[in-house]
């Protein structure tokens, strides 16, 4: 884990940020401990003081819970394990079938609920995209933006349902695959442009806090993304 010094004036709240980044894109996995006190003062080079605030937050967010004198991720599902026989094209339709029934209505809630502050961490998210990005870091970038508009919902355990689903998709040797083996790297670079777009769509929902044009925009990114790694099925 790497941690940023803090250098502006809101220190509880920029800590509360990067844990909360940490614990949404699954570098801090639901089980996992949470650096002491003492650890995250030096990492970020404050007061114990400003840490133990930040802490507090994620507390009353159901985020991570005190187990004696240690501090955890929370983790309230079982892990979803999938042990599947069908072919890739069939599996990468099932996955992004269960991303479609989750992720519309998640982030329809998390548009209803956004505020000043998780707008503009959106935003921040998505200037992130501007440039040429390679695979790796598109996917990492990717898996951040979908996690943080999702922690918006406020509710801890359909953001962790679909943090799980989300591992599934990330940790995918079909998605790899299709992406590293069957793709030159034109067709890659053209997936990548499309999903920056539908996330742009996505963003612009968010800070105008929509949940129905959220909803259109999530139900089309996610339709175009599927239908451009694999051939849509026929009825």
């Amino acid at each position: 884990m790497t941690f940023q010094p803090i250098t502006r004036n809101t220190v509880s709240a920029q800590i509360r940020e990067q844990l909360l980044r940490m614990i949404t894109t699954g570098e801090l996995s639901p089980g996992a401990r949470v650096p002491s006190e003492r650890e995250l003062s030096e990492e970020f080079e404050v007061a114990r003081t400003s840490v133990r605030e930040a802490i507090q937050g994620l507390l009353s967010m159901g985020l991570i819970e005190r187990r004696g004198n240690r501090t955890w991720v929370a983790e309230h599902l079982p892990d979803v394990a999938v042990d599947s026989d069908s072919s890739t094209e069939r599996f990468i339709h099932q996955l992004f079938e269960t991303r479609r029934v989750l992720e519309v209505p998640v982030f329809a809630l998390a548009a209803e609920r956004s505020d000043d502050a998780s707008r503009e961490a959106v935003q921040a998210v998505l200037r992130r995209f501007e440039g040429a990005l390679t695979l790796c870091e598109f996917r990492q970038l990717d898996r951040e933006f979908h996690t943080l508009i999702a922690s918006g919902c406020g509710n801890p355990l359909l953001l962790e349902l679909y943090s799980k689903v989300l591992d599934q998709l990330f940790r995918s040797w079909e998605i790899d695959s299709i992406l590293t083996e069957q793709r030159d790297q034109n067709e890659v670079d053209q997936i990548i442009q499309a999903a920056v777009e539908g996330h742009r769509v996505i963003a612009e929902a968010f800070c105008a806090g929509d949940p129905r044009a959220m909803a259109t925009a999530v139900e089309a990114h996610l339709i175009e993304i599927e239908n451009s790694m694999v051939p849509p099925v026929v009825s």
